[in-house]
């Protein structure tokens, strides 16, 4: 059964992971969470790898929910698709600053930074050092080393005994270790790397274990940054450097690098171990996954609609009074998009041969993920290799322990016979 104190935990260890726990624990509490209603809950709880019902049927009785919570925030929640996209693309008139939570509370003073909290011009800006390394044409040079990654721990799965945990052995290596390359960490450093990553998104560890995670995480990636000044690399950070020079400082650049890792490891993992489920379960999407490389492409777009693993989107807060759907939104309240929500709006159910590629799975706008194009990479060439590799492969337990409410969906461990 799931306890308040439970999603309590797993929304701390959340917020630690989003970078704000030190700026929100130390204002607020920890317990402050234990005051969620179980309403302000729904977008964040699943029933295994689909939303519970009861989002389904908010979604369907009107696209903007009042959302009561505690702390004197008026919040709002976004199910309806096109309402999404005009609160995510509307930077006039919505805000992702929490400094605006700071006011609208009275109690908080400082934002946790990062793309994620930060507005134009600051957002403007050091997004435009990170997009020139996340086209297409600078991640291709990654393709071979992420194939690589995938056959290595597809040999370690089959030197395995017995039922084999697809969550450790595949889904959280493979984007830990592409991160690793992305950023130019050296070969020596990527045990220490996956350690960390590994830990600052660890929910049973609590929020302390987390914020000590992000705190040494932090300090590593200024560590490399300062390397990296001395003698620029042909990763992601020394590219920057090179480019820029001192007009990014070494805590942008670290907290950057740190924002890839954020952003850009537990969604591809819980994504790769969640997708398998999925396919696992559907013959005919196994069949193309494993049988025709045009399918590859289309089938991760349908899976990322459907899973939609991060579940809602940044909070905004509103510049201005205003109109979302048929709610009259006020200047401070607080705004949250429902992915998950606005993403089955046109299809509630898995189909393999849906055409899936305008879904909102990696946000949209001025906010959309960065690296959407490597998640993609790593997806199409991971789930394939799986499959051929493994052709039965099958779930050793059919209820695996998933998230019981959290931002991003996930699931704690996966046993799988590769025999």
């Amino acid at each position: 059964m799931t306890t308040l104190a439970s999603v309590r935990d797993g929304l701390v260890a959340w917020v630690a992971r989003r970078s704000a726990t030190r700026w929100v624990l130390g204002k607020i509490g920890s317990r402050a969470f234990s005051l969620l209603p179980d309403r302000a809950l729904v977008p964040l709880k699943r029933d295994g790898v689909v939303p519970v019902p009861e989002l389904e049927r908010m979604r369907e009785s009107g696209a903007v929910h009042r959302i009561p919570v505690p702390f004197g925030l008026r919040v709002w929640l976004v199910t309806g698709q096109d309402e999404a996209k005009n609160v995510l693309s509307d930077t006039g008139a919505f805000s992702n600053d929490y400094a605006r939570l700071g006011a609208a509370v009275g109690r908080l003073e400082q934002s946790p930074g990062g793309l994620g909290f930060a507005d134009p011009p600051d957002h403007t800006r050091l997004r435009k050092l990170l997009t020139p390394e996340f086209t297409m044409r600078r991640l291709s040079r990654l393709v071979p080393r992420i194939d690589a990654i995938v056959t290595e721990r597809l040999d370690a799965m089959e030197a395995a005994d017995g039922p084999v945990d697809l969550v450790q052995e595949f889904a959280l290596p493979i984007p830990s270790l592409t991160i690793c390359e992305l950023l130019g960490v050296p070969y020596e450093d990527r045990d220490r790397f996956q350690e960390l990553a590994a830990a600052r998104f660890d929910l049973f560890g609590g929020a302390g274990q987390a914020l000590g995670a992000i705190s040494e995480s932090l300090s590593y990636m200024e560590e490399i940054v300062r390397r990296e000044r001395r003698s620029p690399g042909d990763g992601l950070i020394g590219s920057i450097i090179r480019q820029h020079g001192d007009d990014v400082s070494d805590v942008e650049l670290a907290g950057l690098a740190d924002g890839v890792l954020t952003g850009g490891f537990d969604t591809t993992a819980s994504m790769l171990a969640l997708g398998a489920i999925v396919l696992l379960r559907d013959d005919a999407a196994r069949a193309a996954m494993r049988d025709d490389d045009a399918a590859a492409a289309p089938l991760v777009e349908e899976l990322l609609r459907h899973l939609s693993v991060v579940q809602v989107a940044f909070p905004r807060f509103a510049r201005h009074a205003l109109r979302v759907g048929d709610q009259q939104i006020e200047e401070g309240d607080v705004v949250v998009v429902s992915l998950s929500a606005a993403n089955r709006e046109d299809a509630s159910e898995f189909d393999a041969g849906r055409s899936s590629s305008s879904h909102l799975a990696f946000g949209y706008g001025a906010h959309r993920c960065v690296g959407a194009e490597l998640a993609r990479l790593e997806l199409r060439a991971a789930y394939p290799a799986l499959l051929r590799r493994f052709p039965n492969l099958r779930l050793a337990d059919e209820r695996p322990a998933f998230r019981a409410a959290s931002i991003v969906h996930g699931v704690e461990s996966l046993l799988v016979h590769t025999r």
